[in-house]
C-alpha cells in the first residue's frame, strides 16, 4: 500500500510512499502532537491529510506513466516492444505463420504469452488481435492515438501461405532466367577473348619470324679478320 500506518519508537503515523517519474516521493504525517498520541477527530483529519496527498501523488503517477507509455511501446526500430513475427515449426514439420504476444500485464500483474496464427486469421486479423490483447493488458484506450499508431506498426516482412505459394512457383522460372542470363554473358566475353588470345598468338608468330631472319643473314656472311701488323 501507498499509504501505512508505523507505530514503532521513532514514529507513530502515516507514510506516503510513490514513484513519480522516476523519483521517489515519501512523505510523513505524524499522529503525536507534544510527544503524545492524538485520537478523535484531529487523528481522522490527520489521515485524511495522508489519503488526499496520495490522491495527488497518485494521479501525478499515472499522468507520468501516459506520457510515456508511447515510447515503451515502440523498439528504436518502430516494432511494438513486446509483438514478435515468428514462423513456429510444428511436430509435422509444418511452418506456421504467428504473431506471439509477451507482456507483463498491467490489469492482472502477470506475465502473458499468447499467439495469433496468420494461416488461421490471415496477416491484418492476425495483427488486430494480437494489438487488441497488448493494449487491453497495457491499458491503452482503443479510441487513442497510440492505438492507431500500433495496428500502423505491424512488421513489414510478414510471409502469408499464398505469399510463399506464390514464390515457390516463381522459383523455377526465375533459375531458368538466370541462366540463360549467364549462358549470353559467358558467350559475349568469349570472343573478346578468342580475339585476345589470337592478338597475342600472332605477335608472338611476328616475333619469332623476325628472328629467324635475322639468324639467316648472319649465317652467309665472311667472318672478317683481323689485320696484324708485321714485324720488321
Amino acid at each position: 500500500m501507498s499509504v501505512k500506518l508505523l507505530d514503532n519508537e521513532a514514529f507513530y503515523g502515516y507514510r506516503v510512499r510513490r514513484t513519480v517519474d522516476a523519483k521517489l516521493f515519501q512523505e510523513y504525517f505524524s499522529l503525536k502532537q507534544s510527544g503524545k498520541r492524538i485520537n478523535g477527530a484531529t487523528k481522522n483529519k490527520i489521515k485524511d491529510q495522508a489519503f488526499k496527498r496520495d490522491s495527488e501523488l497518485s494521479l501525478l503517477q499515472a499522468k507520468g506513466k501516459q506520457s510515456k507509455k508511447a515510447d515503451r511501446c515502440f523498439n528504436a526500430n518502430g516494432t511494438v516492444r513486446g509483438i514478435s513475427y515468428l514462423v513456429k515449426t510444428e511436430k509435422s514439420g509444418t511452418k506456421t505463420p504467428i504473431f506471439q504476444v509477451g507482456i507483463a500485464s498491467e490489469a492482472d500483474s502477470k506475465i502473458i504469452c499468447t499467439s495469433y496464427s496468420i494461416n488461421a486469421h490471415g496477416k491484418d486479423r492476425a495483427w488486430k488481435l494480437a494489438v487488441d490483447t497488448y493494449t487491453k493488458h497495457k491499458g491503452i484506450s482503443k479510441a487513442g492515438k497510440l492505438y492507431r499508431e500500433l495496428l500502423a506498426a505491424m512488421p513489414a516482412r510478414v510471409t502469408t501461405p499464398a505469399a510463399r505459394k506464390k514464390a515457390a512457383s516463381k522459383m523455377p522460372a526465375r533459375k531458368k532466367l538466370l541462366g540463360q542470363k549467364a549462358v549470353k554473358k559467358a558467350a559475349k566475353k568469349a570472343p573478346g577473348k578468342a580475339v585476345r588470345k589470337t592478338a597475342v598468338k600472332r605477335v608472338a608468330a611476328k616475333k619469332a619470324s623476325s628472328k629467324k631472319v635475322v639468324s639467316k643473314k648472319m649465317v652467309g656472311k665472311p667472318v672478317a679478320k683481323k689485320k696484324v701488323a708485321k714485324k720488321r
